[in-house]
């Protein structure tokens, strides 16, 4: 096996590892938190958990499973979306499902049935997306297996579900995982930089990190960038975002 697909798979599992950690602490009876805010993966993550049900993308398919019982996953149910189906991110009763050919929302309503709410197209590319509820972020990077040499940020108003309209598109070098902190945008480009977002049509630079990340995960104040050999940890404050501080690093 190629060194390539060892350390996709080595990414993968740290996916699952940080998913299992977070949500462990749905049963901390200190905390208030409801579940849907506990479990979460990076923009490139192919699974996300809502309140008590998993949904997992494969090639073409959104798979839906009951967790009710954290030990017992029962599948529930097969939607069909579409071709080159490669990230999926949840929130609020909604979900964001990336594809190499466009971006497709699906309400929630009924969790266990999904329903296609609206899509947008766009030349074929590698698509993670991320989304506040009321804007939306897409990065779309050339790669070999993707079909095209596209670099940019596509920015949309997705504040009507049925009817996303695109704000703005920003150039950018070859971006691939992103996250949102509250009116901060982190991509995952040439290094991980960050964007104040208050005014999505007006987007600033702060400031990048000196590393080339994969993907990132965010939680509360704290930042993981997932690199090809490593995770790196930060704390994040939002009055001093371009102080971020360094945590640790874990080597794999």
């Amino acid at each position: 096996m190629e060194k390539k697909e060892i350390n996709m798979k080595k990414i993968l599992l740290f996916f699952v590892l940080i998913l299992i950690i977070f949500s462990c602490f749905k049963n901390d009876s200190s905390s208030n938190e409801s579940y849907d805010n506990i479990g979460k993966g990076g923009s490139m993550a192919r699974f996300t958990i809502l309140n008590n049900y998993l949904y997992t993308v494969d090639d073409g398919s959104l798979n839906v499973f009951s967790i009710v019982e954290n030990n017992k996953p029962v599948f529930l149910n097969k939607v069909y979306i579409g071709f080159q189906i490669e990230t999926l991110f949840a929130y609020d009763n909604n979900l964001f499902i990336g594809s190499q050919s466009g971006m497709f929302i699906y309400s929630l309503d009924n969790p266990e049935i999904p329903i296609q709410e609206s899509s947008v197209e766009h030349f074929t590319a590698c698509d993670p997306v991320v989304t506040d509820g009321i804007t939306a972020y897409v990065t779309l990077h050339s790669e070999s297996t993707c079909g095209n040499d596209l670099n940019v940020l596509e920015i949309y108003n997705v504040t009507d579900i049925q009817n996303p309209a695109l704000l703005q598109t920003r150039n950018m070098i070859s971006p691939k995982g992103l996250g949102l902190y509250n009116d901060y945008l982190i991509v995952c480009d040439d290094e991980v930089k960050i964007f104040d977002v208050s005014e999505p049509n007006a987007m600033t630079f702060v400031k990048s990190i000196d590393i080339q990340g994969f993907d990132v995960i965010i939680q509360n104040n704290h930042l993981i960038v997932v690199g090809e050999n490593g995770l790196y940890q930060y704390s994040l404050d939002n009055n001093d975002i371009e102080n971020l501080t360094y945590l640790s690093t874990i080597d794999y």
